[in-house]
């Protein structure tokens, strides 16, 4: 598409040209209806087709399983990790905190029962994922939390915990549908959709079925699970464009040849900026080697002054949203799905130009 950007932003984030192509083909008109899809009902007979081969296409992508419910929700991950201390927590939790959205995500739900945070990654910068061997869990407790990728610090889980009998739940906002996961080995897993899965406004939650049970009574009805199964995700008029472009998305990645076909891309795409990283010394990455993030590429130049250069300068060639965020300062290249290898080339090209001018 003509005058488009290479945009680097953590979320929203970019969406693949053949998707946006797709969603203004159907804007006005979507299959001969006269409407557009914004418009309409969501009980309609035409909008539940929608809504019924999106989630099948989910489950397809993923390999999820009967044992698991598909819920599409309000809130984004933030609602989420709101919803899920009500609805899991019975005793107590452990949560293992890497980042900024594990941290709240803990900090949300002690305000419900008893959390262990059997792990911080404060001291350290949360630079990196904790080796399995630091890990301790409860074996009486509920669930265990983490969050798959961290946004903001540039770091991913390579291997998850085996927890055992204990479910484990994901945040997996930043990474899913980036990489092969056995969803069998998780309790349950939930994103936000504007990252890799499509527009800002919806939220999926992954459940295993016998995990969903009554909630704490303070639980407001839509972050009810068990209301939710009952209802299918339509206690109230779901986020119905968003949904609607998450289907888009799946059709795009299931063209391109599935999970399988994009985890390559992602693995190749991160490899030629981290491999640039590693050739020079200007340029500090923030993550350490074993735990970086395929998705959200962290990084500093010798002086802040020139990490607020190099954004500028980049967006004046087209790259926008590479300053990184508040907490960390410097830069962040998040190379998502929708982000193509052209993109990250173009960025090499320039750091390297601009390493040169400043060093």
């Amino acid at each position: 598409m003509e005058n488009r950007v290479y945009n680097f932003a953590a979320g929203p984030s970019m969406l693949a040209d053949d998707v946006l192509k797709r969603l203004k083909e159907e804007l006005f008109n979507y299959n001969d209806t006269g409407m557009s899809v914004m418009e309409m009902s969501h009980r309609s007979k035409i909008y539940l087709e929608i809504y019924e081969k999106t989630k099948a296409d989910l489950k397809k992508l993923m390999g999820i399983n009967e044992d698991y419910e598909v819920f599409f929700m309000h809130g984004g991950a933030t609602g989420v990790f709101a919803s899920l201390p009500m609805n899991l927590l019975r005793n107590r939790a452990d949560y293992i905190v890497t980042g900024n959205f594990s941290n709240k995500a803990a900090k949300e739900a002690m305000k419900y029962g008893q959390v262990n945070v059997i792990y911080d990654g404060k001291d350290n910068g949360y630079a990196r994922i904790p080796d399995l061997k630091e890990l301790f869990f409860d074996e009486d407790a509920d669930y265990i939390h983490l969050c798959a990728n961290n946004t903001i610090y540039g770091t991913e889980w390579k291997i998850f915990p085996d927890t055992g009998n204990i479910p484990l739940i994901a945040d997996m906002s930043s990474d899913i549908l980036s990489r092969k996961v056995n969803v069998s080995n998780f309790g349950m897993i939930y994103a936000g959709a504007q990252k890799n899965m499509g527009i800002a406004g919806l939220a999926v939650i992954i459940i295993k079925k016998d995990l969903i049970k009554d909630a704490m009574k303070i639980t407001p009805s839509i972050m009810d699970y068990v209301l939710s199964q009952k209802n299918d995700s339509m206690l109230n008029t779901p986020a119905t464009y968003p949904l609607y472009v998450l289907g888009k998305v799946l059709e795009w990645l299931d063209e391109l040849g599935g999970i399988d076909e994009i985890e390559k891309r992602n693995i190749a795409k991160a490899k030629v900026l981290y491999d640039y990283l590693d050739s020079q010394s200007f340029y500090k990455p923030h993550a350490e080697k074993d735990s970086r993030s395929l998705m959200n590429v962290t990084f500093t130049t010798p002086d802040p002054e020139l990490d607020a250069l190099f954004a500028s300068e980049a967006t004046k060639q087209g790259m926008v949203n590479l300053k990184g965020h508040r907490l960390v300062g410097g830069i962040r290249a998040s190379i998502y799905n929708a982000m193509p290898a052209e993109g990250v080339n173009k960025l090499v090209t320039f750091m390297d130009e601009f390493r040169k001018e400043h060093e």
